[in-house]
């Protein structure tokens, strides 16, 4: 019988290569094809290995699912941020994201798992996670694993100009 080497990880600074390498792959996808618009990879990986050396807080976790040694999607989690949150009892995962040449492998199910243990160990009781509304595979996604919506949104400009609608999503933890 042959097993498969993937795992979920606290992800570390030498990780940030392949965490931005899985950012940019995912963003060309789900913005068709303008990653020239974007960040360029070492830049990207430089501010990824800045941020995983000082998170702004102990309870500000990124994690990195893997397939061997490659990253293959992380995760971002920390206390809720929103205006009507309670930081104290609210966690928020902040950052979903899957390769998208790695995804329907389990990678997702690991990394979701993970991500809400952790926010579970770190005392949060309920979680939220914004999701693109546009972003039907991912909402499909958490939904089946339990999340909701809320009736929240918001919209972010970007740099750029885009502008992009979410829709906020929530579950109980514990």
């Amino acid at each position: 019988m042959v097993v498969a080497d993937v795992s979920v990880r606290v992800a570390w600074p030498a990780d940030a290569p392949g965490i931005a390498a899985v950012q940019l792959r995912a963003w060309q996808q789900r913005y068709d094809g303008e990653a020239a618009a974007g960040p360029d990879a070492d830049a990207l990986a430089a501010a990824w290995r800045q941020s995983l050396s000082r998170p702004p807080e102990a309870r500000h976790r990124a994690l990195v699912a893997l397939a061997g040694a490659e990253v293959v999607g992380f995760a971002l989690t920390g206390p809720n941020a929103d205006p009507d949150a309670d930081p104290a009892v609210d966690g928020e995962l902040a950052e979903f994201t899957v390769d998208p040449g790695a995804t329907r492998g389990g990678h997702g199910s690991r990394l979701l798992q993970a991500g809400v243990d952790t926010l579970a160990a770190d005392g949060f009781t309920r979680a939220v996670c914004w999701t693109d509304a546009a972003d039907d595979v991912l909402r499909a996604f958490l939904t089946s694993a339990g999340w909701a919506a809320d009736g929240a949104s918001r919209e972010l400009a970007g740099e750029s100009g885009t502008h992009v609608k979410q829709v906020r999503l929530h579950t109980a933890l514990g």
